[in-house]
């Protein structure tokens, strides 16, 4: 039938190509669904506990800070999982509180009045009939065809529609052969592909997006991927293509030998600014068949290529899949005479490798990354554009002159985000109070940045605990307009590099004013390293608790005779968050004679 189908199409198109042409006008229905299309083509497709809140350490002038040893502590708020368990038990607590509401009345459907595609071919007389039957709508070809994609029928039922469409309107619309495409590629119906890509090159005078990312994505997995190259060459002189359309071209060429060309590729993808897909990582340690010896790179060279591989992730805070941390141990331990073995893995508290000993990279910044991101947060975020739409000039004085007055602080709390951990409103004081008492005890030097309106007794704010709070810790309040966020960046990266804040507030509108991504990951790595976060609600008698601080950085690295590679094995991390699993690559030692 496939045959039969293209010899129509090839005498109606003949005919007719004017008319196909015209459908290349943009409309508003046809840009909605050639973006979705392309969207198809490029589809993306164990806990730690601290048990110190701060470790012995030394400030700019000296002084040690030493403090006691708590209980055991909970996972940090930046671990991989946690934003999704938190708002999945927030849920069930809500669920468990919320009263019996009257039920709503039903909705409909949203499938019905949809078309409902035939379970099999019809011929042009019952297609005919059909569309007669839902009122002859000029938009019945493309509708029936996407109805077909969305209901994963078979290949068959479009083909008959295909024919239909081509004994009776005498043209195919580019509209409706790129859905007919777009089943095809999902169903892996190659030859059904090639056979669209004749009809459209032959018939329109360019492709758009959505086409020729389903062609690459198609002719690569077939063993005309070359094609699927040029595909990619002219679609460069329009405009950029994805990292996906890259990353289908480069598998391709892996796996077909041609190490040359996969390389070229990944190097035009990087300067590009794109970043490559898990999978194109996936299929470069994966390697090659070597079926080509002239095409297959020199050992060396593809170790140093897989091995930058590894620093673009790092540098760019990147983390492998579990499939890709699969392949990586899998490739280095089939590299021959170097006895590398790979072992799944969890640091301990301390940063220490449980598998080969290492001790992993610390949290804590150097003073050249101290000094820079200090100057980076003061430009961008403390006297950045729009800070005075959060304070005035006067009062960013009046806190910054409070701040060069008092000793450097070992602790700035967010007064106001604080108080209200707790459900009760009626207890914002002693909240904040309970707190302030737990670091006060620990011997720290603490701030506690709030606003004006906490100094005016009421049910939330006792004059009485206000009063102990400000015997206990320095406190400034700022207008009850302002912002406190750019104080409390600024009180903390003053004080020095050993000073902490506490705040529930993870900072992602601060992180996202960095001019540079460079910048951006050196404040997650201060902010993992110096942010404490209260655990659970504060109730009386009991001793507050926050969660865990790591004391090693959640990054690849290597120290030469050993990689450690945190890698993504749940599907529940947010952006802010970082893995908890680790795999460790080692040499093994040789055993002396």
């Amino acid at each position: 039938m496939g045959s039969t189908l293209i010899l129509k199409v090839r005498i109606c198109l003949k005919s007719a190509r004017f008319f196909c042409t015209r459908e290349l006008k943009p409309n508003l229905r046809g840009q909605q669904t050639v973006r979705g299309v392309s969207d198809q083509a490029d589809g993306r497709g164990g806990g730690l506990r601290n048990r110190d809140i701060f470790q012995v350490r030394e400030d700019g002038g000296g002084r040690k800070h030493s403090v006691r040893k708590l209980p055991s502590f909970p996972k940090s708020v930046f671990a991989a999982g946690t934003a999704k368990r938190t708002t999945e038990m927030l849920k069930r607590k809500t669920s468990r509180l919320s009263v019996a509401e009257e039920e709503p009345e039903p909705r409909a459907s949203k499938k019905e009045g949809k078309l409902q595609p035939p379970d099999r071919p019809l011929s042009p007389a019952e297609w005919r009939k059909l569309k007669e039957s839902l009122g002859n709508s000029p938009h019945f070809d493309n509708q029936m065809m996407l109805s077909l994609f969305n209901s994963g029928s078979e290949l068959d039922v479009a083909k008959s529609l295909l024919s239909f469409v081509a004994v009776e309107t005498g043209t195919l619309s580019y509209m409706l052969l790129l859905h007919y495409l777009c089943l095809c590629v999902r169903g892996g119906h190659s030859d059904e592909v090639f056979d669209v890509y004749k009809i459209m090159r032959g018939s329109f005078p360019s492709l758009e997006t959505g086409a020729s990312s389903l062609f690459i994505k198609s002719f690569s997995q077939t063993a005309r991927w070359k094609e699927a190259l040029s595909i990619l060459h002219e679609r460069k002189k329009v405009f950029t293509p994805s990292a996906r359309n890259y990353g289908d071209v480069i598998t391709a060429a892996v796996q077909n030998g041609d190490t040359t060309t996969a390389w070229a590729l990944y190097d035009e993808l990087i300067e590009k600014g794109l970043t490559p897909h898990q999978d194109t990582w996936e299929a470069l340690f994966a390697g090659t068949k070597k079926t080509n010896e002239e095409e297959v790179m020199r050992e060396e060279d593809q170790q140093e290529r897989l091995q930058g591989i590894l620093l673009h992730m790092r540098n760019n805070q990147i983390y492998p899949q579990h499939s890709v941390a699969k392949q990586i141990k899998t490739w280095f331990e089939s590299l021959k005479g170097q006895n590398w073995t790979g072992a799944w893995t969890t640091p301990t508290p301390k940063g220490v490798c449980r598998c080969c000993g290492s001790e992993l990279e610390s949290i804590h910044l150097s003073a050249e990354e101290y000094r820079n991101l200090k100057d980076r947060v003061m430009a961008d975020v403390i006297q950045g554009r729009d800070v005075f739409n959060k304070t005035t000039p006067e009062e960013l004085e009046r806190f910054k002159a409070f701040v060069k007055r008092k000793p450097a602080f070992d602790v700035v709390v967010d007064g106001l985000n604080v108080a209200n951990i707790g459900r009760d409103k009626r207890m914002l004081s002693e909240m904040l109070l309970a707190v302030v008492l737990e670091l006060e005890c620990q011997g720290l030097n603490v701030l506690v940045l709030g606003r004006k309106h906490m100094l005016t007794p009421s049910r939330s704010w006792s004059k009485h605990n206000m009063s102990l709070i400000q015997q206990k810790a320095h406190c400034f309040f700022t207008d009850n307009m302002s912002e406190d966020d750019p104080f409390l960046l600024y009180a903390t990266l003053h004080s020095g590099n050993h000073s902490r804040f506490v705040s529930r507030d993870l900072m992602r509108d601060h992180k996202a004013c960095m001019p540079d991504g460079a910048t951006r990951r050196l404040f997650f790595k201060w902010q993992r390293g110096h942010q404490m976060v209260m655990f659970g609600n504060i109730t009386e008698g009991r001793r507050v608790r926050f969660k865990s601080i790591p004391s090693y950085d959640t990054i690849i690295q290597t120290a030469g005779d050993s990689w450690h590679i945190p890698y993504d094995d749940t599907e529940d991390r947010s952006t802010y968050e970082v893995p908890q699993r680790w795999l460790c690559i080692s040499k093994k030692k040789q055993p002396l004679n």
